[in-house]
């Protein structure tokens, strides 16, 4: 579930009938939804490894490499591209096993800072130095990310590009849904201003910061909803956590309605502690959404504080809060920064923008190494 899911699936059926494309998946935990439907939707069809999950595991991730290897040998790709940490990793072994032309990894965050221990850490960033010397191409969503890699010496220079996060964000640009219809279903109370926050409910989005800043503005303010939308292994922990906060806070579940979601919602939050490129924000933006957002990772590229919106350096909930307010009570501010959001993001981070930008890299780096091995063989 999430944004790099949608990159894969929009990839793998706007890519045809340039390319012909195989999409591989792991299996997602109890806890968390799948976007199958979209690639059911638009007829892609997913090859499903259930052996290939988020967590390391001995077994089960050689058993995911062999029948990656069994799957690469019969398909036989001029090119693998792998997104995201885990499968990033078996799917690389399994193209250099195999002898694939081309190698690329598109990067859509990193779990560098904040999320293990020191030595894991570690670990990690070796395994990352290693797999960049057997990849002909890293791709980061944005510069911040792309620095981030260098800073971090997982390649060099010439072996990471940027090439944006693409969405189908067409239709919440004009999004016609009316506010009322998923706010009823929350019990949201009428006439209430309602701020929301999406996403997987997982550590590294850091939801503890909203439900404090929940907290903060209810206490001047009744007349605030704050909604969590999304699902994941940490609901009971911050239904909780709210609990004992004071803050009255709605867990809605997984929505899948994105346009339906942003209607509702007066004010898109994003709390995370580390981010890549975020789609949330993305798509509240496309959607003509004024947002507010922790400085995490991606988002300074993608949010110009005070011109498209506001981004606080520090985790202050009575920071947030302030900024917040700002929002609820200046709606021509609120109004100016969300217009700027939108014309920022679109067509910028558009699915047919994406879609050019990788047939385009696609071409050129096929072209290169073809022309390379008439080389050689001269």
């Amino acid at each position: 579930m999430g944004g790099p899911a949608q990159h894969v699936i929009h990839l793998a059926h706007g890519l045809r009938p340039d390319f012909e494309t195989v999409l591989v998946s792991g299996t997602e935990s109890a806890s968390e939804g799948n976007m199958l439907d979209l690639a059911a939707e638009l007829g892609v069809q997913v090859t499903r490894i259930p052996e290939l999950g988020r967590e390391i595991d001995a077994a089960s991730d050689a058993v995911a490499l062999l029948k990656l290897v069994r799957l690469v040998r019969r398909e036989r790709p001029d090119i693998i591209h792998t997104h995201t940490a885990k499968a990033g990793m078996v799917g690389r072994v399994a193209a250099r096993l195999c002898g694939t032309p081309l190698v690329l990894h598109t990067f859509h965050g990193n779990v560098f800072h904040g999320y293990f221990g020191p030595r894991k850490t570690r670990v990690f960033i070796a395994l990352e130095r290693a797999l960049a010397r057997a990849t002909n191409r890293i791709l980061a969503l944005n510069a911040e990310q792309r620095q981030e890699l260098l800073r971090y010496g997982i390649a060099p220079p010439r072996k990471i590009s940027v090439l944006k996060l693409g969405l189908p964000l067409e239709a919440l640009t004009r999004n016609a849904a009316p506010p009322a219809m998923l706010r009823e279903k929350w019990g949201v109370p009428a006439g209430n201003r309602t701020v929301g926050i999406v996403g997987r409910l997982v550590p590294i989005k850091g939801h503890e910061l909203f439900i404090d800043v929940a907290a903060h503005v209810q206490r001047q303010r009744a007349s605030v909803s704050f909604v969590v939308v999304g699902d994941g292994q940490r609901r009971e922990e911050l239904e909780r956590y709210a609990a004992a906060a004071g803050a009255s806070v709605i867990f809605t579940g997984f929505e899948a309605d994105r346009p339906a979601i942003f209607a509702a919602l007066d004010v898109v939050t994003l709390t995370s502690i580390n981010e890549g490129s975020p789609v949330a924000l993305i798509e509240a933006m496309a959607a003509g959404r004024p947002v507010i957002s922790t400085a995490a990772g991606g988002v300074v590229d993608l949010v110009r504080n005070g011109e498209t919106g506001i981004v606080l350096p520090s985790r202050d909930p009575a920071a947030f809060a302030e900024g917040l307010l700002r929002l609820l009570d200046e709606p021509a501010e609120a109004r100016r920064l969300a217009e700027a959001g939108q014309r920022s993001v679109y067509p910028e981070y558009d699915v047919s923008r994406l879609i050019a930008n990788m047939r385009a890299l696609y071409r050129e780096l096929l072209a290169h190494r073809t022309h390379a091995a008439s080389g050689r063989l001269r």
